[in-house]
């Protein structure tokens, strides 16, 4: 072991100390309060103190991090302050937050209980973090409703936008040993959600022949989501905002449709609904619905992904299918969603909620990884220092698959 007064206190961004050496600083792009707003203008680089372990805890060296959309919301501070919220809940003692819930890594420390990984092993984390304490989920309960249930690196601190990272030891599954550190970083999050929405909510799971439509399926959780249809034997249909987008998803082996074609999105309203006016919003919708019919030799989709929210919502409702569901996970454009609700009662459709995945679906998506049955889409590598440049161009919707920042090398 080396002589800990032969430690630097801090490394660059770019170097790190051999596996099992832990310096005293570290660097981080961090959120505080005053900043909130526009990712581009919310982080800051600091030198952080780098956080001590519990006996379940690990601590990884981050390699790589991958964006999601929930490090918009942190950012922005909106729907939710989670710098105030991890204070009401006494789960912080620091006023800052450091976020990011997609990674890979290194273990370079492991507390006193962890017997599922060594000193040195290559690492993805997967971002269900709970108490496994908890009595609920000791009598087998879905870890995902616990009331311990967390989003790491949204709803916890000390998340992956740093040099190191703190997660607990159920959080770190072995990296696909065929993938480069960038590539590991960025479906952890995306891959089991989509998991979880396709796979979980019997009797509306994807099988052989079934239409899922897939809104925005350019971006990370939709290029996941065509692959995991696609290996059901379902047809996926991916909505995207542009021309480019749309080749994307084709060449993802996804029949698509370029939504800027069409002029009806947005909430509804009761006015809209009124007999002398409810055909102007149903004749711009059943043009989308006929558009999908076309391409799929007259099938509606069984399953709608849904994570935009507002401004698709009727729409979703709408073109699903008789005893068919509409999942969501988010609500990217807005959180208050309106529909007409004779669609839903009449044709018998169902409303999912869904929220991340289990441990054993993590295992099964990563599983899938390993077994290059499906792949990471990876489009854009940032350095650390242009994480905000990237996630700006995440909240305004402008990239294609997934987005790494390089970190630890």
């Amino acid at each position: 072991m080396k002589n800990t007064e032969d430690i630097p206190e801090i490394y660059e961004i770019g170097q790190l100390p051999p596996p099992g050496i832990v310096p005293k600083y570290m660097y981080a792009q961090v959120l505080r309060q005053n900043r909130y707003g526009e990712p581009i203008n919310a982080f800051s680089i600091e030198k952080i103190e780098i956080p001590a372990i519990a006996d379940d805890e690990v601590l990884v060296a981050v390699k790589a991090a991958g964006l999601n959309y929930n490090s918009v919301w942190a950012a922005r501070g909106y729907p939710l302050d989670m710098i105030r919220l991890m204070k009401l809940r006494r789960e912080t003692n620091v006023d800052f937050h450091i976020i990011g819930s997609d990674c890979s890594g290194i273990v370079y420390k492991k507390g006193a209980l962890v017997k599922n990984v060594e000193i040195g092993d290559e690492v993805v984390i997967q971002p269900a973090w709970y108490d496994p304490e908890d009595p609920w989920i000791k009598n087998g309960g879905d870890t995902t409703i616990s009331k311990t249930s967390r989003a790491w690196g949204y709803e916890t601190n000390w998340g992956s936008f740093a040099q190191f990272c703190k997660v607990r030891y159920f959080q770190c599954l072995p990296k696909p040993i065929h993938l480069y550190w960038d590539q590991a970083a960025v479906y952890m999050l995306s891959g089991p959600t989509v998991y979880r929405m396709l796979f979980h909510y019997a009797p509306n799971i994807v099988t052989e022949g079934d239409v899922v439509l897939i809104w925005g399926g350019a971006g990370g959780l939709g290029s996941m989501a065509i692959q995991l249809v696609k290996l059901a034997g379902g047809i996926p249909v991916a909505v995207v905002n542009s021309e480019e987008k749309k080749k994307f998803c084709e060449e993802m082996g996804a029949l698509a449709i370029n939504r800027s074609e069409f002029s009806h999105w947005g909430g509804l309203t009761s006015e809209m609904l009124k007999p002398e006016n409810q055909l102007d919003w149903g004749l711009q919708a059943k043009k989308f619905m006929k558009k999908i019919t076309h391409l799929t030799g007259g099938k509606l989709p069984n399953i709608v992904l849904e994570h935009p929210g507002e401004n698709t919502w009727p729409t979703s409702v709408y073109v699903c299918d008789r005893d068919g569901m509409i999942v969501t996970c988010a609500g990217t454009t807005g959180y208050f969603c309106s529909f007409d609700v004779r669609y839903l009662w009449l044709q018998r459709k169902r409303i999912q909620g869904s929220h991340y995945a289990n441990l054993q679906e993590c295992i099964a998506l990563n599983q899938l990884v390993m077994d290059k049955k499906v792949y990471p889409v990876l489009t854009e590598t940032y350095s650390f220092e242009e994480l905000p440049i990237a996630l700006q161009k995440m909240h305004e919707n402008k990239h294609k698959g997934n987005i790494a920042i390089q970190i630890g090398y």
